[in-house]
């Protein structure tokens, strides 16, 4: 359960920081170069793609270790059956 909440914890943030970082960055932006909400709007769209980016890599790195004990306990349970 522990690890569940670590892990949501973890991709909350890893989501929620870049997109206030950068709607705040797009926003003041917006607010020096009078673009809005353009400016804003690119923030929150790149947000997206970085947070996806780094879902994704922090998924592939949960999977492999998880295929990787799975293909270990395999193995001891092979062992386990032959003795």
């Amino acid at each position: 359960m522990w690890q569940a909440l670590s892990l949501a914890w973890e991709l909350g943030y890893t989501i929620a920081i870049p997109l206030v970082v950068l709607a705040l960055a797009g926003r003041l932006a917006d607010k020096v170069f009078f673009t809005s909400p353009w400016l804003l709007l690119g923030g929150v769209l790149f947000s997206i793609v970085i947070s996806t980016w780094l879902v994704y890599k922090k998924t592939k790195v949960i999977v492999s270790s998880s295929l990787t004990v799975s293909h270990l306990e395999n193995k001891s349970e092979k062992k386990l059956n032959k003795q």
